[in-house]
Order: structure tokens, then C-alpha cells, then sequence
């Protein structure tokens, strides 16, 4: 099968950056990348541009008209050709086998939710091109040298594919999609009609997830074995009058068992 990444972006050229680098590291490597860019300045498509001959990257960028991340997700969710699709963010580092586990776990039926381990600024703006290609970056014990508290969420970099597999299973968290680390079929994504343009910062992925789960395509845990470093930022687009919206449009979705939103990819007149 092909397997193809859809990444997120918004000013953010630094941390966009850190993320290609962990695509130029990749067992298995992407068959296409798309940059799905909600507006950002020209320093963005200059540094896309730059990666082109290192990655199969595409970039596809609407105006900056607010937050109107669905909106662009479906545009390049429909230049996608793929069969496989990981969806991800600007601030999301891939571990060397990120792929190759999205590949090896996909199965028919499912959609895969991974896992982040967020970092502190201090270390996210630490990380250099040499630390990201050497997998050091992804080290417990090298990210604790540079100031990294121990707590039990460090228990995602362990990197032991059975104790993985075991926490996996264990764990109390459901298995939904985040934009930050999640992979699905393009024919089941396409069924649903992509994202629910309606919906602003707050949930509107996971609404996608749902309507896939009503549709018997069903959420598999992976948070401990597909892994992304998530580096730290602000997120000045958060606001009440978004959070109500889009928990109104969840309430709906799971009320009347949706499988596909009128406001997606293809409009309804």
C-alpha cells in the first residue's frame, strides 16, 4: 500500500522545520506529503520549497482568514492519492519508525490513534537537526541530561515494543482521533466526507472520529508505539464561543449516529 502524511501548519516555519527533519529519517518513508498551510506567511512555502528534493512535499495554502484548520485538511485531504493517511501538526516530531508502525498496524475496519510526548520550550527549541536524525531526541535519558522531569508520561519513551504492546492495552485512554498523531483509510475518510468545516479549535477532530466509529470503523490504541515529540507552544485561537460550537456539533454527530457531515468536503446546496 501507499502511505501518505497530511500535516498541519500556521506560522510556525521553526517548528515545521523540526518535523520535516524527522520525515528525511524514516524507516519506511512517506509516498507523499502534503502541507496543509491555514494561511501562513511566505517564509512557510520558502521552507517547504527547500525540502522538496529531500521529500515527495506538496503544499497547498488558503488566506489567512482566522482559524479554518478543517477547511484545509479537506483541501488537501482531496489532493491526497494515497491509500494511507496519517494526519499530524507543525509541532509534531515523528520518531524513526512512526511510519513504518502507522503501516504495519493499519488494518481493515480501524483507524489508528497514536501518542505525543509534549516537551518543555526550552528543550522543543534545543532540539537541533542532528539530535532529531540520530533519534537521540526520543531518549529518555538524553532529554532528562537537558532538564526533562521524570513523571509516568515519560513511560511513552521507553521504546520497548512488548511493554509498548502492554500499555496499549492497558491503558484507561480511548482510542480517538487527534490531529496530532492518527491514520485511517482515504476511502473510509472520503466516506465521511472529511472534516466538518463548521467546526473551530476544540474537538473538531475528534468529531471525525466519531462519525468513523458510527460507521463500524472503529478507533485501535496505539498511543505507546507510534510516538511524536510535540513541541510546545501558545495557542491564542482557543475561545469559549469555538468550544460550545463544536460540542454542540459532537453532541449531534453522536446523537444521531452520523456517518457523514453535510459541511465537509462536498457541500450539500
Amino acid at each position: 500500500m501507499t502511505i501518505g502524511v497530511i500535516i498541519s501548519t500556521y506560522n510556525n516555519p521553526q517548528w515545521l522545520e523540526k518535523t520535516l527533519w524527522g520525515y528525511t529519517a524514516q524507516t519506511r518513508p512517506a509516498d507523499e506529503i502534503i502541507i496543509a498551510d491555514d494561511g501562513s506567511r511566505p517564509e512557510t512555502a520558502e521552507l517547504i520549497r527547500s525540502f522538496e528534493k529531500r521529500l515527495p512535499v506538496r503544499h497547498v495554502w488558503h488566506e489567512d482568514n482566522g482559524f479554518r484548520k478543517t477547511i484545509i485538511l479537506n483541501k488537501a485531504l482531496a489532493m491526497a492519492t494515497a491509500d494511507y493517511l496519517v494526519f499530524t501538526d507543525q509541532d509534531c516530531v515523528p520518531r524513526h519508525d512512526f511510519l513504518a508502525t502507522h503501516e504495519r498496524m493499519a488494518c481493515s475496519g480501524r483507524f489508528l490513534s497514536g501518542g505525543y510526548f509534549k516537551l518543555p520550550m526550552g528543550i522543543s527549541r534545543l532540539l537541533s537537526h542532528e539530535d532529531i536524525l540520530s533519534g537521540r531526541a526520543f531518549s529518555l535519558q538524553w532529554l532528562m541530561q537537558r532538564g526533562l522531569k521524570l513523571s509516568f508520561k515519560c513511560t511513552k519513551l521507553v521504546g520497548n515494543p512488548l511493554f509498548a504492546w502492554l500499555m496499549n492495552h492497558i491503558t484507561p485512554t480511548h482510542a480517538t482521533w487527534n490531529g496530532m498523531n492518527s491514520s485511517g483509510w482515504r476511502t473510509d475518510l472520503l466516506s465521511a466526507n472529511g472534516f466538518d468545516e463548521r467546526m473551530q479549535y476544540g474537538g473538531e477532530d475528534r468529531e471525525l472520529g466519531e462519525r468513523l466509529t458510527n460507521a463500524g470503523i472503529r478507533g485501535k490504541q496505539i498511543r505507546y508505539s507510534a510516538i511524536v515529540l510535540h513541541l510546545d507552544h501558545n495557542r491564542p485561537y482557543v475561545n469559549d464561543e469555538a468550544w460550545q460550537l463544536n460540542n454542540a456539533i459532537r453532541k449531534n454527530t453522536k446523537k444521531l449516529k452520523l456517518t457523514r457531515t453535510e459541511h465537509g468536503m462536498t457541500q450539500q446546496p
